[in-house]
């Protein structure tokens, strides 16, 4: 079977308006050509515009205008606006396999829940029945909730559940009816966020003091957890779909507690305390704390997630977006914390230039850019007076306008933190037209802007130059954003989630898990357009850690709907222990954009698998005892379990060490020799089984299990075993390996990670 004729079409929406108003009867075709034997991507376009070209008997510069895609790295192919009868032409050509009218194909929210194949569930198969799920409370605390969002619409659901204790508080522009039977309860709280920065109308920001949301970021995380089904739902024409949250059945619970992005200590304890209290089962906290993590005893974070523990709630919260290493936050072991990865789904925002060839790039762009505009190095053109090293990074003022003036401006990223649309907007000021900014990291998260602007990486910037050292007169046209579904690799580790180890007990692998964090469509408040570029919206797409945790907060809601009894550590050892690492090619999860091998300080124990997790076999469970004796074992004194326990508790004579705490991943931080790690698992499946341990060692140490099979007759048994590690060579650093339990059907897995100090 010649593999090259096999193709899939992804539907192209954003088609120029120059295009689609061109002529009434042409459609979006795929032109598929199979293999070539062409040698570059610039003969490649130049062929297919050639070929569109013949068949309209136009020039070359309106077929280039009628392509909208070029295929051209596994075969060649491009997909265009043409008539019936073009497209029949175009069908005889002795090179063309075959041609075919691109149909809109159907996607959820954010196109994530299909890559994380929810929408598979049996719900007979797997008892998930809606009155099970519909009486799953989810506490989500952030910056609110846009009630007139049709993600927040109620319909299909019965009575609010007789345990629910909470109130729908009335403040600004929101009464109780803005509460109803999907989000059955809305509190908020401002005088922590007003004591540390001043009250909220000196802010100069628009604001509600209620729990309406001003900034957008409190509905994209709710309604990505339940929001009901929208149909039709895109942004700019990107990503459509129907718009729907993962535990869509389930209940809300919305807890105000963040203003203009910042969310007080004081204002979070009080929502963590109403939201136990009003009965929630799971708690969701896209926020933390400002890297490196603090003392667990002193952050508002881990005390209230700990009383939300005590309680059998389940606290699931983002990892950070802090880049590097050692940043992870929310990094308590009764947190399930949160990594960001990408799904199978890009927005490429493209650069034609003159030369025809094009280069890839990605931004939210739903500008139109008529026609191709000079290009310059922002370098080239600073401001009188102004050092061409700040010109090159189009820092405020720094460009000057009689050079910039109808130009598409070349700008570089300097640090991590700085501004890319404030980088825009100094393009625009000078008069240009668009901007390409060079950024490593940037490619992963999709920004709106104010102009046409793309984002490329520095290895496609070498492309750029050599097109413009070798031109006198370079020019380029910025495209409109396209989404390009089933992209080669995902899901891949975002470069901006925050990283293990965790510097407050390394001996405890974090984050925990990943899930789709990049490009995220969701509900928004229409009032936020401070990150819309001014644009009022009801959906956007945003990225951040944000986004991976709403993700698994609702696949806890689910697993909690299935299996009501169990306890959050059982919740967070089934999605934990049945996540993979691999990605749709079959290789080892990397980092985006450039491939790398990620670690378990990148995904914790990997991506998520929410079938899995319904049924993942065993169960690595423990309780606050349990949560207590790994603390004291970590040399915890009593006034610092106060702060978490509310009361005086003395640690025992003689504690476990912390590598011994049951915890689903396996961490050892200092492994000096001999070392014998002790777990014990919980059988939760259905008859006989056996078990056997297969191990994957971390190079440079020898791991043994003991028993090396585990026997079980019935659900709920225990049983214990040991891990012997065994130091033949010290590290650099961590190494990891995995011990996976696997009776045939589960695979039980849990990642390790060693840093050999001495052998």
């Amino acid at each position: 079977m010649d593999l090259l004729k096999v193709i899939v079409v992804v539907l192209v929406a954003g088609v120029p308006q120059a295009i689609s108003v061109a002529s009434e009867t042409e459609h979006h075709y795929v032109v598929y050509m199979g293999s070539h034997s062409l040698l570059d991507m610039e003969s490649v376009v130049r062929a297919n515009h050639e070929m569109v070209a013949s068949v309209k008997d136009s020039s070359i510069e309106e077929a280039r205008d009628a392509v909208l895609h070029h295929y051209s790295r596994s075969f060649r192919g491009f997909s265009a606006m043409l008539t019936q009868e073009q497209a029949q032409r175009l069908s005889g050509m002795e090179s063309v396999v075959s041609v075919f009218e691109s149909k809109m194909n159907r996607v959820h929210t954010t196109h994530s829940w299909d890559f994380l194949r929810l929408n598979t569930l049996n719900p007979s198969k797997q008892q998930l029945k809606q009155n099970n799920i519909s009486d799953v409370i989810i506490g989500v605390i952030d910056s609110g909730f846009w009630p007139e969002s049709e993600s927040f619409s109620d319909e299909g659901l019965g009575p609010v559940p007789e345990k629910f204790k909470g109130e729908c508080v009335a403040g600004e522009k929101f009464t109780s009816a803005n509460c109803n039977r999907k989000v059955i309860g809305a509190r908020f709280y401002h005088k922590g966020f007003e004591a540390l920065a001043g009250p909220l109308n000196s802010q100069n920001q628009t604001f509600f003091l209620s729990a309406r949301d001003q900034d957008g970021h409190g509905s994209h995380t709710a309604s990505t957890i339940s929001g009901n089904e929208v149909p039709n739902t895109n942004l700019y024409g990107l990503a459509r779909g129907t718009a729907r949250g993962g535990a869509p059945g389930a209940r809300l619970a919305i807890y105000k507690a963040c203003w203009f992005d910042s969310c007080a200590d004081a204002d979070l304890l009080a929502a963590y305390d109403d939201a136990i209290s009003d009965g929630v089962d799971v708690l969701s906290l896209s926020l933390g704390p400002v890297p490196p993590q603090p003392s667990y005893f002193s952050d508002a974070n881990s005390i209230g997630s700990f009383s939300a523990f005590r309680k059998g709630i389940v606290a699931s919260l983002s990892a950070g977006n802090s880049f590097f290493p050692g940043t992870v936050t929310n990094a308590a072991p009764w947190i399930l914390t949160v990594a960001a990865s990408t799904i199978d789904r890009e927005f490429d925002t493209n650069i034609y230039l003159g030369n025809f060839k094009i280069i890839k790039g990605y931004s939210l762009n739903p500008l139109e850019m008529d026609d191709s505009y000079g290009l310059i190095l922002g370098e080239t053109v600073a401001a009188p007076g102004v050092p061409a090293f700040n010109a090159s990074f189009c820092y405020d003022n720094s460009l000057n306008p009689a050079s910039v003036k109808g130009k598409i401006v070349v700008c570089k990223l300097n640090s991590l933190l700085e501004s890319r649309r404030e980088k825009a907007m100094t393009v625009n000021n000078a008069g240009g037209v668009g901007m390409i900014l060079i950024d490593a990291v940037g490619v992963d998260v999709s920004l709106q802007f104010m102009i046409p602007v793309t984002v490329i990486d520095p290895v496609v910037e070498i492309e750029l130059r050599a097109y413009m050292e070798m031109t006198k007169y370079p020019v380029a046209r910025i495209v409109q954003t396209v989404a390009v579904l089933k992209s080669e690799r995902a899901p891949m580790m975002a470069g901006f989630s925050s990283k293990g180890p965790n510097t407050q007990t390394p001996d405890i692998i974090k984050p925990d898990i990943t899930a789709p964090g990049v490009n995220i469509l969701a509900a928004w408040s229409p009032v936020s357009t401070l990150n819309t570029a001014g644009r009022p919206l009801d959906y956007n797409i945003i990225s951040g850690t944000s986004m991976s945790c709403p993700h698994v907060s609702a696949v806890a809601a689910i697993l909690k709907s299935v299996h009501p009894t169990w306890s959050p550590a059982a919740i967070k050892s089934a999605i934990m222990t049945t996540a993979t690492v691999m990605d749709n090619t079959a290789r080892h999860i990397g980092t985006h954009p450039n491939g790398t091998q990620a670690t378990p300080f990148d995904y914790g124990s990997g991506h998520i698998n929410p079938l899995a997790a319904l049924d993942p076999g065993l169960l690595y469970d423990f309780n606050v005892t349990d949560v207590i004796d790994f603390l004291c074992g970590t040399g915890a004194v009593p006034k610092q379990l106060r702060n978490l326990t509310g009361s005086l508790i003395s640690c025992p004579t003689h504690v476990a060490p912390p590598t011994n705490f049951n915890y689903p991943s396996m961490g050892v931080s200092n492994l000096t020799g001999t070392l014998t790690v002790s777990r014990t698992v919980t059988y939760c499946g259905q008859g006989p089984t056996m078990y056997k341990a297969y191990i994957t060692k971390p190079p440079g140490v020898s791991v043994s299990v003991y028993p090396p099979q585990l026997r079980f007759n019935k659900a709920g048994e225990k049983m214990g075993f040991r891990v012997v590690l065994r130091a033949r060579e010290k590290s650099n650093g961590f190494v990891f390996g995995s011990l996976v339990w696997g009776n045939g059907i589960h695979r039980v897995r849990s990642p390790i990670a060693v840093q050999v100090v001495s052998t």
